[in-house]
């Protein structure tokens, strides 16, 4: 089981900082899509910094709670925007990372509270 959270940890690590990159480099992309619905540039770009930095803290099984919350808000406020946006599928497909998340952040508030 140790394998398997660590691996789908790598991956929610890669997600958060390649995400995050995108926003901070304002890939045409994301401004149109992120630009439609209020974010401005700085916002965005502060958007992408709270995304890759929240995958920097998920290194250390010290921060790891802290950037798995921080990275698990900003997923949700992505799955709200991909709503209103009527793109439902891939809204939906936002809620599995979402909840590997949950899983993160439940084993490392247990890891808090047993030290």
């Amino acid at each position: 089981m140790k394998i398997v959270f660590k691996i789908m940890l790598a991956i929610l690590i890669i997600m958060a900082l390649a995400s995050g990159t995108t926003k901070l480099l304002l890939m045409k992309q994301e401004v149109e899509f992120f630009g439609a619905y209020g974010f401005t540039n700085p916002l965005l770009i502060l958007f992408g910094v709270s995304q890759f930095l929240a995958g920097l803290l998920m290194i250390s099984g010290k921060t790891r709670l802290s950037g798995a919350v921080i990275l698990n808000i900003t997923f949700f406020i992505s799955f709200v925007v991909l709503m209103l946006a009527g793109k439902v599928v891939l809204a939906l497909i936002t809620l599995l990372p979402m909840a590997a998340l949950g899983f993160v952040i439940y084993k490392s508030r247990r890891l808090v509270i047993q030290t």
